[in-house]
C-alpha cells in the first residue's frame, strides 16, 4: 500500500477531514497434460454471467532452454484490503459464490451517487460523486484514479496470468489506526484480526478457482509457500501466489513516546503465527514509525499531514538530522496542512525542518533487530520499502555480515541509491506501476546494474492500495496499444478487456484494473522498445532466485565464539566490564572498550590455523575510521588482508581470499570519535 502521489504522478490537493484521513490510510495439481484433449487453461463451469477474459491461445508452460522460468512477476498487490481498514474502505469484492454482481458492488454509503464516498473524494478530489453501480454498466468504476473500487476481481488477475505473470505477492494489509477514524466500518480494528480474514479468503478464492476448473489443485491459482512449489507451479503455466503482509504495527510493535508496546515474545509469537498462515516476506514498518524501525517520510503538505499523524498516533513527531551518506530520505520541508494541524492539541505545532537535516533519527531498533534476525532464521524476506535508510542501512548491513540474500523492494520507496546493494546480496527489485513513460527511465537507469548482476526486474502494481495507476496516454498517442495484440512469449491474442457492458482500452482509459496489466506491458513495449519487456520477462526466475537462496542460507559457524581474546588496552569501569572477552561472548548488549587513543588492536585467537575469508564488525558508537584485518598463523608474523580509511561505525563486514590463519587481529589507526574503539561483537568465519 502507497500513498497518493508517488513519482511520475500528480499530487492531488485535499481538503478538511482529507488531509487526516489520507494520512492515516497511507500507514499503507495435475500436470497440463493431463487434460488432454481439452485446452486446460479453460475452466470447465465459469459462473454465468461473469467477465470476460479476452484472450486466446494456450499459456506457456516449462522452461527455457537455460531450464529457467518464465513470466512476469508483481511483487506488491493488494486482493484483499477490501477486508481492511474496518471493511467498506475498499468497496467490492475479488470474488464471491454469489457471481459478479455481488462481487462488484459499491458500499452501501455510496448510494445513490456518491455524496458519502468520503475517502472518495478526499483521496481523487471534487466532491466524490459518482454513479455506484458496478456490475454490469461500470460508469464510473473501476477507473485507474478511482482509489476507493475494486480492481483486483478474480478474472482480472486471470486475464494478467494469460497475458503472461506468473508470480504475484498478495501482500495482506491494514491499519488500525485509519480504521478507527474512518466513518464507516462493519468490523473491530484489530489488525492481525484482518490478515488472518485475508490469508483465509486468498485460500477460498484459489478453492473458488479450482471448483470452476473440476476439484482441488486444478485451477491457475496457486498459493505457494516455498520456491520449489512456486517453479513447479509456473512450469505448468500457472500463477504462483505468494502471502506477504504489509501493516503498520506488525505484533503490536507500535511505540508512543518512544515506548515499545511489544516485546520480543510477541515479535516470534507473531512471526510464527505468519509463517504458519503462509506469509514468506513482509514489512515491518510503513508510514509512522513504530517500536521496530523508522519510516522514510513524505513530502509537502501531504508529508506534514502525515506528520500529524505520526503525533496524533505515536505521540512524537517526526525528528531529523544530517544523513551521513549519500542516501536520504525524502524531504519533509514546512508545508503547511492546515486543516490537519487543527486536529492537533492545544499549543501543539508541527516542528520545523532544516533542508540540511534529512534523515530520520530513527533507525532500526533493538526489537527490530530481532525482528530482522527472526525473519533470517525462519528463512523470510524482508521488504525495505518504507524503511528510513537509516533502519535500511542497518537491515543491509547485518544481511552482507551474514551473506542473507532474502531483501525485496517491491514498489520503489527505498532510496534508489541501494539498488546495487540489494542486488549484490542476491535480493530482487520491482519498480511501482509507472505510466509507461517513467517506468521505463528507471528501468533503463538501472538495466547496467540488471546486466551486471544477471537480473531480472519486477512492477508492484499496488492495486487496491490507494496509491493511483498510470492514466491513459491518448487515442492518439504515439506508439500507443494496437488490440489485438499478441503475449510477450507469442502464443496467446489478447483483446480489448471487456466486463458487463463496460470494454476497457489503455490508450484512453489507463490501467484501471488488474486485467490491464498485459495492456501496460505492451504499452511498455510499443514506447520503450523490447529490452526492458524482456527484463520483466526474467522477473519471475530472478524473484524465486531470491527466495530460494534465502532458504538455502545456512549461517555459517562463528570461529570466534568464545575464543580466547587479548588487546592493546581494555577500558576501566567501575560498573561493568569492558574485557576483550565481552566481544566474543554472543551477547550484543557486552562490549569490548580501550583506551581513548589512537593506536589500538584487538585480537582473537581461534585455538588452531583455519581458513578465515570473513570477519564482521559490530562497532558501539565508538567506531574506528581506519582500521585494519591482520591475521597470523603464528601470532608474530602478520599480513593485512582488508584494510578500511572511511569507516562510520555501524556493522562493518570484511571479506577477502581465503587465508590460513589462526590470530585475527582489529589493528585501528585512527578514531571516529573522541572516545576510544568499542565492538559489541566480532565474527571470524570460513565462509
Amino acid at each position: 500500500m502507497t500513498s497518493a502521489g508517488r513519482p511520475y504522478r500528480r499530487r492531488k490537493n485535499v481538503t478538511v477531514v482529507s488531509l487526516l484521513l489520507l494520512v492515516l490510510s497511507l500507514t499503507l495439481g495435475p500436470t497440463p497434460s493431463s487434460a488432454a484433449g481439452t485446452d486446460w487453461w479453460n475452466p470447465t463451469a465459469r459462473p454465468a454471467p461473469d467477465s470476460q477474459v479476452n484472450v486466446t491461445g494456450e499459456p506457456f508452460t516449462g522452461t527455457n532452454a537455460k531450464g529457467e522460468v518464465r513470466g512476469f512477476v508483481d511483487a506488491h498487490d493488494h486482493i484483499f484490503s477490501n477486508e481492511a481498514f474496518g471493511g467498506r474502505l475498499i468497496c467490492g469484492k475479488p470474488f464471491s459464490e454469489q457471481g459478479v454482481a455481488d462481487a462488484l458492488k459499491d458500499c452501501p454509503e455510496h448510494y445513490p451517487d456518491g455524496s458519502l464516498a468520503i475517502f472518495d473524494f478526499i483521496t481523487n478530489g471534487g466532491d466524490g460523486k459518482h454513479d455506484p453501480v458496478g456490475w454490469p454498466t461500470f460508469k464510473d468504476w473501476p477507473r485507474h484514479d478511482s482509489l476507493t473500487h475494486q480492481q483486483n476481481y478474480y478474472a482480472w488477475i486471470e486475464r494478467a496470468w494469460r497475458g503472461g505473470q506468473r508470480v504475484l505477492v498478495n501482500d495482506l494489509v491494514t491499519n488500525g489506526v485509519i480504521c478507527s477514524v474512518y466513518f464507516f466500518k462493519d468490523r473491530s480494528c484489530d489488525e492481525m484480526t484482518s490478515i488472518r480474514l485475508q490469508a483465509k479468503l486468498t485460500y477460498d478464492m484459489q478453492a473458488f478457482v479450482d471448483k470452476m476448473y473440476g476439484g482441488t489443485g486444478k485451477g491457475w491459482f496457486r498459493i505457494v509457500t516455498d520456491s520449489a512449489q512456486a517453479r513447479h507451479v509456473i512450469e505448468q503455466g500457472k500463477l504462483a501466489v505468494i502471502l506477504g503482509v504489509e501493516t503498520s504495527e506488525p505484533f503490536g510493535c507500535k511505540q508512543v513516546l518512544d515506548i515499545a508496546q511489544c516485546s520480543k515474545e510477541d515479535i516470534d509469537k507473531g512471526l510464527d503465527e505468519l509463517y504458519s498462515l503462509g506469509v514468506r516476506s513482509m514489512f515491518l514498518c510503513h508510514k509512522f514509525d513504530n517500536a521496530l524501525c523508522g519510516v522514510r517520510f513524505d513530502s509537502g503538505g501531504l508529508g506534514t499531514a502525515i506528520n500529524v499523524g505520526q503525533f496524533l498516533s505515536t505521540g512524537t513527531f517526526w525528528k531529523t538530522e544530517t544523513c551521513k551518506g549519500p542516501q536520504h530520505d525524502n524531504p519533509i520541508g514546512n508545508a503547511t496542512a492546515a486543516e490537519a494541524e487543527k486536529e492537533l492539541p492545544a499549543g501543539v505545532e508541527v516542528p520545523s525542518y532544516s533542508a540540511d537535516a534529512q534523515c530520520n533519527v530513527r533507525g532500526l531498533t533493538d526489537l527490530g533487530e530481532y525482528a530482522v534476525r527472526g525473519m533470517m532464521k525462519r528463512k523470510m524476506m524482508l521488504e525495505i520499502d518504507h524503511m528510513s535508510v537509516k533502519a535500511t542501512g542497518r537491515v543491509l548491513d547485518i544481511f552482507e555480515s551474514a551473506s542473507y540474500p532474502g531483501v525485496l523492494s517491491s514498489h520503489s520507496w527505498m532510496d534508489l541509491d541501494w539498488t546495487e546493494r540489494v542486488y549484490g546480496l542476491g535480493g530482487f527489485v520491482a519498480q511501482y506501476m509507472h505510466g509507461s513513460e517513467g517506468f521505463i527511465a528507471e528501468a533503463k537507469r538501472t538495466e547496467a546494474l540488471r546486466d551486471k548482476y544477471g537480473v531480472g526486474y519486477g512492477y508492484g502494481t499496488d492495486m487496491n492500495g490507494v496509491g493511483g495507476w498510470p492514466g491513459p496516454r491518448g487515442a492518439d498517442a504515439p506508439d500507443k496499444v494496437t488490440y489485438p495484440f499478441k503475449s510477450v512469449d507469442g502464443g496467446s491474442v489478447i483483446g480489448r478487456q471487456t466486463t458487463g457492458q463496460r470494454t476497457w482500452d489503455l490508450n484512453t482509459d489507463g490501467a484501471a484494473h488488474y486485467g490491464l496489466v498485459p495492456d501496460w506491458i505492451e504499452d511498455i513495449r510499443r514506447v520503450g522498445g523490447q529490452d526492458v519487456v524482456d527484463d520483466l520477462f526474467r522477473g519471475a526466475e530472478s524473484y524465486l532466485d531470491t527466495w530460494g537462496a534465502s532458504e538455502n542460507h545456512a549461517s555459517g559457524v562463528n570461529l570466534a565464539s568464545g575464543a580466547a581474546t587479548s588487546a592493546s588496552s581494555s577500558e576501566w569501569s567501575l560498573f561493568t566490564s569492558y574485557q576483550p572477552s565481552r566481544a566474543v561472548d554472543g551477547d550484543s548488549r557486552t562490549r569490548w572498550a580501550s583506551d581513548w587513543s589512537d593506536n589500538q588492536s584487538y585480537q582473537v585467537d581461534l585455538g588452531s590455523t583455519q581458513l578465515v575469508r570473513r570477519v564482521t564488525l559490530d562497532w558501539e558508537r565508538a567506531y574506528g575510521k581506519s582500521y585494519r584485518i591482520e591475521l597470523s598463523t603464528d601470532g608474530v608474523n602478520w599480513r593485512t588482508a582488508w584494510s578500511m580509511t572511511a569507516g562510520d561505525g555501524g556493522l562493518d563486514t570484511a571479506r577477502f581470499a581465503g587465508t590460513p590463519a589462526r590470530y585475527v587481529r582489529v589493528h585501528g589507526t585512527q578514531r571516529g570519535t573522541e572516545w576510544g574503539y568499542s565492538l559489541y561483537e566480532v565474527g571470524v568465519h570460513s565462509s
